[in-house]
């Protein structure tokens, strides 16, 4: 039989009591949404959702033409440059 542990955390007052209202409304306990997590954590090995620090390389238009390009280059309908070529350049 698995034995409760106690985790203590600690997080803005502010942020602790909006997500404990967003909780309520759903009829879970702060100590019940965090235990989802865990287990979703643990199950998935990797955060059950997405986190970025805001890096425009994940952005969904970047990702979009990173895998068009993608697309591009498998179908062999690419072009080569030199990186030490300037436009206009002769």
């Amino acid at each position: 039989m698995a034995t409760n542990a106690t985790m203590t955390i600690r997080i803005d007052a502010d942020l602790k009591r909006q997500a404990e209202a967003i909780c309520e409304e759903m009829g879970l306990t702060m100590s019940a949404a965090v235990t989802i997590f865990t287990k979703r954590l643990v199950k998935d090995r990797a955060i059950p959702f997405r986190v970025t620090a805001g890096d425009p390389f994940y952005s969904e238009t970047n990702q979009r033409h990173l895998q068009a390009a993608a697309k591009r280059m498998d179908a062999g309908t690419f072009v080569v440059h030199d990186p030490t070529e300037t436009e206009g350049a002769k």
